[in-house]
């Protein structure tokens, strides 16, 4: 592909993608076990709709859309933040352990220190960040490969659901309201949790445009970003802290939803290349349209049940995950 075709897929990239996010919160909107139509909808935002469709609108699906959205965002930005520290597209919040530690750190608020609830996203942040600096530190050696990486993460993992399923072991008698947010799903979420997690959100978002520069030097490798005056190991940990925030806020609410980190960054990655001025924007929106999408499908295709995101977007991102592995050369 010469230089002229790639510029051109990019601008289409960039403008169909925002235009697919439109389309597809409109399909989080008029989609379900109410079907509403574009024009009844309408009429709720203009106050000229039926009681009932204003309802199920504003109480149910809008901020369950919005934290779809705020949710896939970031944890597309932790996975492509990730990848690019640790110069590995295999990296993903959930493979690696980010989220595990988010979520246990969240668990151990939920059901050992209840009256803290409202940490919950602090907790999260700190058992991310603590996650990841220890999954990065195993795989140091003059250099972190892929595969020690991923076998980091994988027994980091391990350990992290050991420790779960001991804590719910104990505390059996308070299981029952965290199992739904083990299956990573946003059953139930409301104005309460878009108000509790979107500060975190928000900020941990805005901040990633900022790592946009450092991201792009580290690709450049250890030295070449020193000769250009960048301070490789300051900047690495500050995009680490990043990302785990990115992963702690959305783990608080949706619980442990996986492969959006690996999926969105890497797909967009084989559509506008390598470059973060691209790659970190263009991922946000599609790791929102991807949530959103996925949380859609799951609550209305599957009625009377209503499947939790977790579950759908684990079985649709193995496969991937594992044509990865493959086309990296990993499993051969």
């Amino acid at each position: 592909m010469n230089i002229q075709q790639r510029l051109t897929r990019r601008k289409l990239v960039m403008i169909g993608l925002p235009l697919l996010l439109v389309i597809i919160a409109f399909y989080g909107l008029t989609y379900g076990s109410v079907p509403i139509s574009l024009r009844d909808i309408w009429g709720v935002f203009t106050s000229h709709s039926q009681p009932v469709y204003e309802k199920i609108i504003m109480n149910l699906r809008l901020p369950r859309v919005l934290i779809g959205l705020l949710v896939g965002a970031c944890l597309a930005a932790a996975g492509a933040l990730l990848q690019g520290v640790m110069r590995n597209p295999l990296a993903d919040p959930g493979i690696i352990g980010v989220s595990a530690g988010g979520g246990l750190a969240a668990i151990i608020a939920m059901i050992v220190f209840p009256q803290f609830s409202y940490l919950l996203p602090v907790m999260a942040f700190l058992g991310a960040f603590i996650t990841s600096i220890v999954v990065y530190t195993l795989a140091w050696d003059r250099g972190a490969s892929p595969l020690k990486i991923i076998l980091a993460g994988v027994a980091i993992n391990a350990l992290l659901g050991a420790i779960t399923n001991g804590f719910m072991v104990i505390y059996s008698d308070r299981v029952q309201a965290v199992l739904p947010w083990l299956a990573g799903g946003l059953s139930g979420k409301s104005w309460h949790h878009l108000e509790f997690m979107a500060p975190y959100a928000i900020g941990g978002l805005v901040l990633s445009l900022f790592a946009i520069k450092p991201a792009n030097l580290l690709l450049l490798g250890d030295e070449s970003a020193k000769l250009l005056g960048m301070k490789v190991e300051w900047q690495r940990f500050l995009i680490i802290v990043l990302a785990s925030l990115l992963a702690g806020a959305a783990v608080s609410v949706a619980g442990l939803i996986g492969f959006v980190g690996l999926v969105v960054p890497h797909a967009i990655r084989l559509l506008v290349g390598e470059d973060y001025r691209y790659l970190l924007p263009l991922s946000i929106i599609g790791g929102a349209a991807l949530v959103v999408l996925a949380d859609t499908i799951a609550r209305s295709w599957f009625d009377p049940i209503e499947l939790p995101v977790g579950i759908l977007l684990a079985v649709l991102g193995t496969p991937f995950f594992l044509f990865l592995l493959k086309k990296r050369g990993i499993m051969r």
